[in-house]
């Protein structure tokens, strides 16, 4: 191509059009050839973290805490919910167009005739970007899986897998074991492999014995107890007393953040953390789209909870808030999901379905979606079921409907959940 574009728009435009004709080929090589060439390399600490749920949250405390102690800290997450400057985060600021664009440019100069899809042209450019920007850290986030995804092209210092459980069946495999292996695949010999699932599956615990990883194991390595008001971490040399619960709402969040106080502590030498520092980074995290709960009435939770797992999670959130009257979901999903698992762990809460059809070729529509529900979810007096094109529509519906002491659930897909924000945003203008 000539003329490279010069906006963050117009790039994005054109990564998506070559991005349609582009198969997602798995395999490393042809990312680790163009890394090469734009001689990527991070003079930090590199912290990795792969998950079936939890990599968000997890990304989201270290850099809190990090930020708190007064390091500078870089961050690459995924996916993004309005803007795509969300994936890249300088400092807890999200990267300007300019300096994303100028990592575009570096990119496209280096790539020659290899072909690179969209997921792994934007993930070498933030990785450059970052690797660029002085940072005392840098965070990465898996897309998919861990042993072929691209941002397993670096060797992190320290790579945490979150939890394991079924989900991306078509890349992955269709069970623990299959999928253990695969997010293991981020381990590196020598080096700190933390795992904050409570059960981990064997499969992991021998790849990282294989290649000689430092392998800590929740329970085993670390460990947290905790009462009602403040909870504790206990590590293999360093105990952490008298916590706050993050501020990221949910039962999961203490594995998620004892994961972080591990890495912590396996960093403590070269990037030491205060007491003070754990709990206030703690306790002021933020993070879009998990169990968010918005201010105001009807309650309005956003959770960006799109398998099983993470159905039971959000199910159990909801019984734990406290008395509503009746709760309506406001549901989109992709094909390839477990869609009646999640309709399962999720039809205790559920009295009214606003069903959404998402924008992308690969997601389940609404009346799909109807068919599922009515399968899965036994008949209820007074449930109901509507379907919609989109999640705006599917969420001004339940909004028409709710009473003050209702509250609404959206839920599934990054794209369901993006699709409110985006339609609460406009209202707002």
């Amino acid at each position: 191509m000539s003329t490279l574009p010069t906006t963050l728009p117009e790039w994005l435009a054109l990564l998506e059009s070559r991005h349609a004709e582009t198969v997602i080929n798995m395999g490393l090589d042809r990312v680790r050839a163009v890394k090469e060439r734009l001689a990527l390399q991070f003079g930090c600490p590199v912290v990795m973290v792969a998950g079936t749920n939890g990599k968000g949250s997890t990304c989201a405390m270290l850099e809190s805490v990090l930020l708190r102690a007064g390091y500078k800290v870089g961050l690459y997450i995924k996916p993004h919910f309005l803007d795509f400057n969300e994936r890249a985060r300088i400092n807890g600021e999200l990267a300007s167009d300019e300096v994303l664009v100028a990592a575009f440019n570096a990119v496209e100069a280096v790539r020659g005739d290899t072909v690179l899809t969209y997921f792994e042209f934007t993930t070498l450019a933030i990785m450059h970007l970052l690797a660029g920007a002085g940072m005392d850290l840098v965070i990465l986030e898996v897309g998919l899986g861990g042993r072929l995804d691209a941002v397993n092209v670096i060797d992190a210092d320290i790579a945490i897998v979150t939890s394991v459980d079924i989900d991306h069946t078509d890349y992955l495999g269709d069970t623990r074991e299959a999928i253990g292996f695969e997010k293991a695949g981020i381990f590196r010999a020598g080096k700190t492999a933390i795992c904050s699932d409570p059960v981990p599956p064997q499969s992991l615990i021998d790849h990282a014995e294989a290649i000689g990883a430092d392998l800590w194991l929740m329970g085993r390595d670390f460990n947290y107890s905790g009462d009602k008001q403040q909870w504790n971490y206990g590590g293999r040399s360093q105990r952490r007393n008298s916590l706050g619960y993050p501020s990221l709402r949910g039962a999961n969040q203490i594995l998620n953040a004892a994961a972080v106080l591990a890495a912590l502590e396996a960093l403590r030498l070269q990037l030491p953390v205060g007491a003070q520092e754990v709990r206030t980074g703690l306790v002021t995290v933020e993070l879009p789209g998990r169990f968010q709960v918005l201010p105001g009435r009807p309650t309005v939770i956003l959770d960006v909870a799109h398998n099983p797992h993470a159905a039971a999670a959000l199910n159990q959130n909801l019984g734990n808030m406290g008395y509503h009257a009746y709760t309506y979901a406001v549901f989109g999903s992709m094909q390839d999901k477990d869609i009646d698992g999640v309709i399962a762990a999720m039809g205790e809460h559920v009295d009214h379905w606003c069903l959404a059809t998402l924008p992308s070729p690969r997601a389940a529509s609404a009346s799909e979606l109807a068919g599922r529900v009515q399968a899965v979810q036994p008949e209820r007096d007074e449930r109901s079921i509507n379907i919609f094109d989109d999640p705006a529509r599917a969420y001004a519906n339940a909004l028409s409907r709710a009473g003050e002491n209702d509250r609404i659930v959206v839920f599934g897909s990054f794209l369901t959940v993006a699709g409110v924000m985006a339609a609460r945003k406009s209202s707002l203008h």
